[in-house]
């Protein structure tokens, strides 16, 4: 059976893959993996805009709150219930004017 097998291989020129094609191959991936993780670095720095600047309305939207019912911005917004997690705020926040910088 093993001779009827190896003796087919033989008849059609197909032996498998060179080890040049292989490496070809393993090239080729590697650029192509190389491609993606500097892509999905350079979206990470927009992923964390994004979130400070939504953490800038969010602070903003709690200070006007604050201020329209009280009459003047907060010294701190998680002590008066406006802000109820802060966990993900790594800005500070100005009391005098009611604004928030990352």
């Amino acid at each position: 059976m093993r001779d009827r097998f190896s003796r087919r291989v033989r008849e059609s020129g197909e032996a498998g893959f060179t080890l040049i094609e292989l490496l070809i191959v393993i090239v080729i991936l590697g650029i192509l993996a190389g491609i993606v993780v500097f892509a999905v670095g350079n979206s990470r720095e927009d992923a964390v805009t994004a979130a400070c600047n939504a953490n800038k309305k969010t602070v903003s939207t709690a200070a006007e709150a604050y201020k329209a019912k009280n009459g003047s911005y907060p010294t701190s917004l998680t002590t008066t219930g406006f802000l109820k997690d802060t966990s993900g705020l790594t800005g500070t926040y100005s009391s005098t004017t009611g604004t928030y910088t990352c």
